[in-house]
């Protein structure tokens, strides 16, 4: 597991899961000194940015003030004033990015899909809304940085023709950057709703789609049933601790308790009952009501599914509340009704990013973002 300290990636990104949780607690922010609220947002850092540096940054340029700064700047750079060639300058020769439709390898291919996508929307607006980040010159700078994406879609995509409509859309990207170059990335677009504002049916792209997807090992009936439980163990309840609140451990009960211990009363305990949650495709839930009813569904169409958490960290402190970011990833079979329609037996591969704002040792705002759209392929293709 990514997790395991026998497994820390490399700082030079040799490791395939770099993880912050590897390189201890020590490296999470105790304060919200460098973040983007205390910039002002997003726009207020782009026009005034500073001249002096906040951190250490050994080989970063000059030019960037913080981590902070560094992620907000290059992105609008890139994406924005379509500096698309400073790609090469700010991501490794041999970058590792996942998304949606699988593994991105080195710069040449993330120009390319960059390009693609300008192309396709090329009045492309990118707001900086949180950026959650720890780590060090050290062993490397991890964020987890949440965009709202805008544009028209006057340029030809992956999906078809243009169709002339506007898109909104959250993106969720995770990022391990040392000496100004990122070299590993987790990147979650809300594809499903994109396809769904385009225009298109979504299970009909979601099926054509998958059918041009190579077919892997995930898909060798041999394989079997996905493991959830060592023989005839039983998923144990994780209670809460004596003593003061320790968000790693907050993080890690939380998400064992409900997703596989199936225990959702743990949403009254985790969660506030003014909860404001934003998911894939467009998802708004208030409330835990809606939360819980939301992840029984989820939980009713693969009902042996496994969730294991890849990364957390974190930054904040007891009196000013926190804000993490857990990557986890998923197995599951399709034997439930829900929105995929009639179970379809298939055996299904999730994986996601999370962030969560918790105070007084509960959860009050949550974005979770995880791959829909993939999951919808690998259900629907013939």
């Amino acid at each position: 597991m990514a997790d395991d300290p026998n497994n820390a990636a490399d700082p030079r990104g040799q490791a395939s899961e770099p993880s912050a949780i590897a390189h201890g607690a020590n490296i999470m922010p105790r304060d919200y000194a460098i973040s983007l609220a205390a910039k002002g947002g997003g726009d207020t850092l782009l026009r005034n940015p500073g001249t002096q540096r906040q951190q250490p940054m050994r080989g970063f340029e000059a030019t960037y003030v913080d981590i902070i700064d560094y992620i907000v700047r290059i992105t609008h750079r890139i994406w924005e004033e379509k500096d698309i060639g400073y790609i090469y300058d700010t991501y490794r020769h041999n970058s590792r990015v996942y998304d949606d439709f699988g593994l991105q390898y080195g710069s040449e291919k993330i120009v390319a899909d960059t390009m693609h996508t300008i192309n396709a929307f090329p009045d492309i607006r990118l707001f900086a809304d949180e950026i959650i980040w720890a780590g060090d010159e050290n062993v490397g700078f991890h964020t987890s940085h949440r965009t709202l994406i805008k544009g028209n879609n006057t340029g030809y995509s992956r999906f078809g023709p243009p169709t002339g409509r506007q898109v909104e859309l959250w993106c969720i990207a995770n990022c391990v950057s040392m000496e100004n170059e990122i070299f590993a990335e987790w990147v979650i677009y809300d594809t499903a709703n994109l396809v769904y504002q385009l225009g298109f049916d979504l299970r009909e792209m979601a099926r054509k789609l998958g059918n041009l997807q190579a077919q892997d090992g995930m898909d060798d009936p041999r394989f079997g049933e996905p493991e959830r439980l060592g023989g005839q163990n039983k998923p144990r309840y994780l209670d809460a601790p004596a003593g003061g609140f320790d968000v790693e451990e907050f993080l890690r009960r939380s998400f064992h308790n409900i997703w596989n211990r199936r225990s959702l009363r743990e949403v009254r305990c985790a969660y506030d009952q003014s909860l404001l949650f934003r998911g894939s495709t467009g998802r708004v839930l208030y409330g835990r009501g809606e939360y819980q009813a939301f992840l029984l569904s989820m939980l009713a169409m693969f009902p042996d599914a496994m969730l294991q958490i890849d990364d957390i960290y974190w930054m904040g402190n007891d009196d000013d509340g926190y804000k993490a970011s857990v990557r986890w990833s998923m197995q599951g079979t399709h034997r439930g009704n829900g929105i995929y329609g009639a179970p379809s037996g298939k055996r299904v591969s999730m994986w996601g990013i999370t962030q969560q704002e918790i105070y007084q040792g509960r959860v009050h705002k949550e974005w979770m973002l995880f791959n829909e759209f993939a999951v919808m392929q690998q259900i629907y293709r013939d």
